[in-house]
Parts: C-alpha cells; sequence; structure tokens
C-alpha cells in the first residue's frame, strides 16, 4: 500500500462504510487471505469470500445476463463480421501479448484495451463493437483493468496451462467460430465451445485451450468483474492494480 492507496481506499470507506474493503485488505495480508485451491496457486490476487467455482453456467447471474443475451442474440452479425476482417484485415490483428507470453499463433483483434474501447476496431466489426459499450462497457460490467478482444487460435495451437492473476474478473467467450477439434479445460474439466453460445469460467484457476481443428478457432472473449464483487470492491482493486502496474512499470 502507498499513500496514494491508502488515500483512495479511506474515500471509497467513506462512501460505502467503514467495513466495505474487509475483504480486499484480508487480500493484502502475507498468505493471500486464506488457504488457495492447488490449481490456483500461478494467481497473484485470489479475493476471499467469492465463489471458488471454475465453471459457471452463464446464465445464473443476473448481472451478466443482458451482455451474455446480447452477445449471443448478435452472433450471425458478429460472425459475419469478424470472418471479413480476419480475411480482408490481417494486419489489423497482432499477436496476442499475455502477461506470460507472446504467441504468434495465437492473434488478437482488440475491441477494448487500456481502460477505453479500441475505437479502430468499430470500422472493422461494428456489431461486435456495438454490442461491447452498450452492454458491458456503458453498464460498467468490463473491468477497466483488462480487456476484450477477438481471440483466433490456429490450427496446430495450444495455449500452455496458466492461471491468471486474480479471480475478481471472470472471463466470458461468445463462441464465434469453431472447427470441430477445439477444446478449453479449467481445473481439469475440459468442455467444447459450442457455436454461438457463451462459456463463462474463473480464470484464476489453471486452464488451457487447443485446436486440432483445420481451420482457426475464434471466441470473443471479454474481462468482466466478478459478479460477487460490490462496487466499493471494484473501485478500491482498480486503484489498487493502477498503482502496482505504476510502481512496477508495466502490467503487474
Amino acid at each position: 500500500m502507498t499513500p496514494e492507496t491508502d488515500d483512495a481506499f479511506a474515500a471509497i470507506r467513506s462512501d460505502h462504510g467503514a467495513t466495505s474493503l474487509s475483504r480486499v485488505e484480508r487480500m493484502l495480508e502475507p498468505g493471500g487471505g486464506g488457504p488457495r485451491h492447488p490449481l490456483r496457486r500461478g494467481a497473484r490476487w485470489i479475493l476471499p469470500g467469492l465463489s471458488a467455482t471454475p465453471w459457471h453456467e452463464p446464465r445464473a447471474h443476473p448481472e451478466l445476463v443482458p451482455v451474455v443475451e446480447a452477445l449471443e442474440r448478435a452472433h450471425p452479425a458478429i460472425k459475419d463480421e469478424s470472418t471479413s476482417a480476419w480475411e480482408m484485415r490481417r494486419e489489423a490483428f497482432s499477436a496476442y501479448e499475455h502477461y506470460l507470453t507472446r504467441q504468434e499463433d495465437w492473434q488478437a483483434l482488440h475491441l477494448y484495451r487500456g481502460g477505453a474501447m479500441v475505437e479502430p476496431s468499430a470500422a472493422l466489426v461494428p456489431t461486435a463493437y456495438k454490442v461491447l459499450e452498450e452492454f458491458a462497457v456503458d453498464s460498467e460490467k468490463i473491468c477497466p483493468l483488462l480487456e476484450s478482444h477477438f481471440s483466433t487460435l490456429l490450427p496446430g495451437a495450444s495455449i500452455a496451462p496458466h492461471c491468471d492473476l486474480w479471480n475478481f474478473s471472470i472471463n466470458l467467450h461468445l463462441a464465434v467460430d469453431i472447427p470441430d477439434g477445439c477444446s478449453i479445460t479449467v481445473a481439469g474439466e475440459t468442455r467444447t465451445w459450442q457455436e454461438g453460445r457463451c462459456l463463462l469460467f474463473d480464470y484464476s484457476f489453471e486452464h488451457e485451450a487447443r485446436n486440432d481443428g483445420d481451420r482457426p478457432r475464434t471466441c470473443l472473449l471479454v474481462d468482466l468483474w466478478h459478479p460477487e464483487t460490490t462496487l466499493a470492491e471494484r473501485r478500491a482493486l482498480v486503484v489498487l492494480v493502477t498503482e502496482v502496474r505504476r510502481l512496477m512499470g508495466a502490467d503487474g
């Protein structure tokens, strides 16, 4: 904690109550707020009190249902536009840079990054851009610390098992274009994407993906706030992670 985070946390407590940040404070204690599941050991932060569930039913959380339903309704147009962008504007995609690695066979077209919409993408994939902005960004369901992008895994590519940095956001996948032979494994349970439908999972658990098909696999990924976090916690976590990144001079 720095003086800046202390001051920000004090202001949040003033607005939301003296105990509003108790879970965030426990997360920052030695030991990270409690024992961890073995398949979460690679995560940096685990906010205590959130459901330790690797896979979530996309419609189980009322806050997220509008996002899920809007994306699934728009799937036909989203698929057409993303396919066109891939075929006609390949230079708009780039090798995906995860905090652990960079992969040429994992291509990304970003719609939201650095706390803002990526405006050049509006002309390439207007339907996805509009749905994301209306249902996830304007409604403040997206986690501003992270991003949304089309994730295209080339044939034969795989994403090695890893944990993401924390559990206070949750990863939504809209299955845009899914060939046979694709899979995703979270905490040891392997599933497949169903084209036009969403998957939702806690990526603080170890997860991996692969494309053993004969053409690219594309999903639209959206990093949303975990629906069990509070507004006060979200404010504090943005302050905390932003300050850590500033001190590190890079993503933390």
